[in-house]
C-alpha cells in the first residue's frame, strides 16, 4: 500500500513538472511572439508601411525609336524625339468617371474614343494601359504628376514621336504614320505587332516599315496602389530602327515647291507637281505635289477637325498627284509620236507637212494653236513650234494600235513601280482598249486626238518623267527613293538599279528628237524658251491640254476664265540634252500655257541643280533669255 502511495506520489509530480514546463514554453513562445510584434508594428512599423503598399507587378512595353529618314546629302527628313503620354491601366482604376473627370481639368477632355477604350478592356486587356493623350506639354506633365496621388491608374512615360522637321515639305513622298488598323494586325499577326502600335501608313514611312520600326522592349515593374513605379526588377532594352538614306535632294525640293507656288495667280489655288529624276539610275531627287498637309499631324491620332478639313478638301492635299494624278500629257506628247514616226518610216527628218492652221478629216475640223498656220514644217520644226497639224496626219499615217505598241515601250500605260501606294497606270489607248473598255470600236479621228496628248490619253506625272528619261537614254529605269538602308548595327546595304528595258527605237531616231527637243528651249522661235539655263544644254517640250472645249472659253482670256475649266500647263525637259543627267517634268494644275507658266518652274529646279553641280562656273543670266509674257500666245503648245 505505501509504494502504491509513493509511485502515486510520483506521478502527480511528474505531471506538475511537465506542465510547468509547459506554461514555460508558452511563456516563452507568447513572449516571442509579442516582442516580434512589437518589432512589426513599433520597430519595423515605416518598413513595412512602405512594402504593404507594394501590392503588384505590372509588365510594361518600352516602344523603339523609329529610323531616321534623310535626303542624299544626310539632311534629316525624319526623326524621333522624347515625348510624354498618359495612359491609364484599366484595371487599377479605383474610380473611372471621377479619374476622367479630374484628367479634364488637368489636361483637357481625353475624348469618347479614349474613355470608350477604356471602358471596352476585358481579360487580359485591362491590365495593359491605354493611351488617353500623347505629347504632353511640360506645363500638363506638372499638373498630372502633383495630382498623382488622387489617380490611381493613371501613369505617365516617356516614349519616342516621330517628327518632321520639314513640316509639309515632300510630305507625300515621306509620308505618314498612324495606329495600326485591324486589317493590318492580322496581317502582321506574327511579325510582333499590337494593338495601338503606330506604323507606317502612306509614303516611305510605309514602304519601308519594317527596316524603319525597330524592335520594341519591355520591362517588369512593381508599382503600388497608385500605380506609380516603384522598383525595376528586370528590362530588356528597345532596339532602334534602321536609317535609310532617301534619293531626294532638299534644296531641289525645295525649289520645285516654291516654283508650284509662285506659278499661281493671286487667289487661285496652288495645285500641281513637279518630278525631278536621274535617268541614268532612276533616283528621284524632287517629287512634289501641291496641295500638300503637315505629316506632324499624324503621329499618336490625327484630331478629327484636322482630317475634317483634309478629306473634305475639294483639291484632295492628301493625295499624291505625281502618282495618282491622271492626266491628258498634251504637246509633251509629240516627241514619242516623231520617235515612232522614225522608227516605223513613216516620216524622215526631212519630210515636210504643210500647216494652214487647221486640219479637216470627215466632218470635223482639228485646229492647230497657231490659227495662222505654220507652213511647211518638218519634224525639227514641229517640235520646236508644236504644230498641231504635223502630228494629227502623223499619228493618223502611224494608226492608233503602232502608237500603243511602242508607247508600252516607253512605260507609258503601265504603273512605274516606285512602290507607294495608289499609283496610277494612265490609259495607252487601242482599239482592244476602248472595245473592252466602253464595248465600242475606235474611230479614225479619235487617233487625231491622240497624237497631240488629248483624247483617251492619259499619264501621270511621273510616267511622263520617266518616259522622257528613257527618250534621253535609251533605257527605261525604274524609279526609286531610297538610295540604301543603313542597319542599326551600321551595315548599309545599297538600293539595285533596276533597268527594265531599252526603248524600241534605234539610237540615230532618238537624237533626232532630242534635237528637236534642244530647238525647243534653245531655238528663237522655240515655246519652251523660258526654261533656259545659262551654260546647260536643255531641251524640253511644252504642253497644253485642255480641261474643256475650245468653244466653251473660246474669246476669253485665261484669268477670265475659272480656274476648274483653264487648261493644263506642262513642260518636260531633260539635261544635258547630248547625255542626260537629269530630267525635271513639271505641271501646273489650269495653269494656261506650257511655256508660260510651266517652263519657268522647271528652269528654276534646273538652274539649282546646276549651281549645285557648277557652283563657281554659271555665268550670269543674260538679257536675251528672258521672255516677256507677250512674246507667247496663251495658248501656246
Amino acid at each position: 500500500m505505501t509504494s502504491l502511495g509513493s509511485m502515486g506520489a510520483w506521478i502527480d509530480e511528474l505531471f506538475e513538472q511537465r506542465l510547468r514546463l509547459f506554461g514555460v514554453v508558452m511563456g516563452a513562445f507568447f513572449a516571442l511572439f509579442l516582442v516580434r510584434l512589437f518589432q512589426l508594428q513599433v520597430v519595423e512599423r515605416e518598413q513595412h508601411s512602405e512594402r504593404s503598399q507594394r501590392n503588384s507587378i505590372r509588365t510594361e512595353r518600352i516602344a523603339s525609336p523609329r529610323g531616321e529618314l534623310v535626303d542624299r546629302e544626310g539632311r534629316v527628313l525624319a526623326s524621333t524625339r522624347a515625348a510624354f503620354e498618359l495612359e491609364v491601366v484599366p484595371s487599377e482604376l479605383r474610380d473611372r468617371e471621377r479619374t476622367f473627370d479630374l484628367l479634364s481639368v488637368l489636361i483637357g477632355d481625353p475624348g469618347e474614343k479614349a474613355r470608350e477604350s477604356v471602358v471596352a478592356a476585358r481579360g487580359r486587356a485591362r491590365f495593359q494601359p491605354v493611351r488617353l493623350a500623347d505629347d504632353l506639354s511640360f506645363e500638363q506633365l506638372a499638373r498630372v504628376e502633383s495630382h498623382r496621388y488622387a489617380l490611381p491608374g493613371v501613369l505617365t512615360e516617356v516614349y519616342p514621336r516621330r517628327e518632321y522637321p520639314y513640316g509639309s515639305l515632300a510630305a507625300h513622298v515621306i509620308g505618314t504614320i498612324g495606329e495600326i488598323r485591324q486589317p493590318q494586325l492580322e496581317e502582321r499577326k506574327f511579325a510582333g505587332y499590337r494593338p495601338g502600335e503606330s506604323v507606317g501608313q502612306t509614303g516611305v514611312e510605309s514602304l519601308l516599315e519594317p527596316h524603319l520600326r525597330g524592335r520594341a522592349g519591355g520591362r517588369n515593374v512593381v508599382v503600388d496602389v497608385a500605380g506609380r513605379a516603384v522598383e525595376v526588377l528586370d528590362q530588356v532594352d528597345p532596339r532602334a530602327g534602321g536609317r535609310a538614306v532617301l534619293t531626294l535632294d532638299v534644296d531641289l525640293q525645295l525649289v520645285a515647291e516654291e516654283g508650284l507656288r509662285a506659278a499661281a495667280l493671286p487667289g487661285d489655288p496652288q495645285a500641281g507637281v513637279v518630278v525631278a529624276l536621274d535617268p541614268r539610275d532612276g533616283d528621284v531627287l524632287a517629287l512634289a505635289s501641291l496641295p500638300s498637309f503637315d505629316p506632324n499631324a499624324f503621329p499618336g491620332g490625327i484630331q478629327s477637325a484636322v482630317w475634317k478639313a483634309l478629306t473634305s478638301d475639294p483639291l484632295k492635299p492628301l493625295q499624291d498627284r505625281a502618282v495618282a494624278g491622271q492626266f491628258p500629257p498634251g504637246s509633251t506628247y509629240k516627241p514619242f509620236v516623231a520617235a515612232v514616226a522614225l522608227q516605223e518610216k513613216i516620216r524622215t527628218p526631212s519630210s515636210a507637212v504643210f500647216c494652214p492652221g487647221s486640219f479637216a478629216f470627215g466632218n470635223h475640223v482639228f485646229r492647230c494653236w497657231k490659227r495662222t498656220g505654220h507652213g511647211s514644217v518638218d519634224l525639227h520644226r514641229s517640235l520646236v513650234q508644236s504644230c498641231d497639224v504635223y502630228f494629227y496626219r502623223t499619228g493618223l499615217d502611224i494608226g492608233v494600235d503602232k502608237m500603243a505598241e511602242y508607247m508600252r515601250g516607253f512605260g507609258l500605260g503601265s504603273a512605274t513601280g516606285i512602290g507607294l501606294e495608289n499609283e496610277r497606270s494612265g490609259v495607252n489607248p487601242s482599239t482592244e482598249w476602248k472595245q473592252e473598255r466602253f464595248g465600242k470600236p475606235w474611230y479614225s479621228g479619235e487617233t487625231v486626238s491622240i497624237s497631240i496628248g488629248q483624247g483617251y490619253v492619259s499619264t501621270t506625272p511621273l510616267q511622263l518623267a520617266v518616259a522622257y528619261g528613257a527618250l534621253g537614254t535609251g533605257q527605261l529605269v525604274r524609279p526609286r527613293l531610297v538610295r540604301e538602308r543603313i542597319s542599326p548595327e551600321g551595315v548599309a546595304t545599297p538600293e539595285r538599279v533596276d533597268v527594265v528595258g531599252s526603248v524600241p527605237i534605234d539610237a540615230e531616231h532618238l537624237e533626232r528628237v532630242r534635237k528637236g527637243l534642244r530647238g525647243v528651249v534653245q531655238d528663237g522661235g522655240g515655246t519652251g524658251r523660258r526654261a533656259q539655263v545659262p551654260g546647260l544644254d536643255v531641251g524640253g517640250k511644252t504642253g497644253t491640254s485642255q480641261v474643256v472645249k475650245l468653244s466653251h472659253v473660246e474669246g476669253l482670256k485665261h484669268h477670265q476664265i475659272p480656274w476648274k475649266y483653264r487648261d493644263h500647263a506642262w513642260f518636260a525637259s531633260i539635261a544635258p540634252v547630248d547625255a542626260p543627267e537629269i530630267v525635271v517634268v513639271v505641271l501646273v494644275e489650269h495653269g494656261g500655257g506650257g511655256g508660260a507658266n510651266a517652263a519657268p518652274v522647271a528652269q528654276k529646279v534646273l538652274q539649282r541643280w546646276w549651281d549645285k553641280k557648277h557652283p563657281k562656273e554659271t555665268p550670269p543670266l543674260e538679257a536675251a533669255f528672258v521672255v516677256s509674257p507677250e512674246e507667247e500666245p496663251h495658248g501656246a503648245h
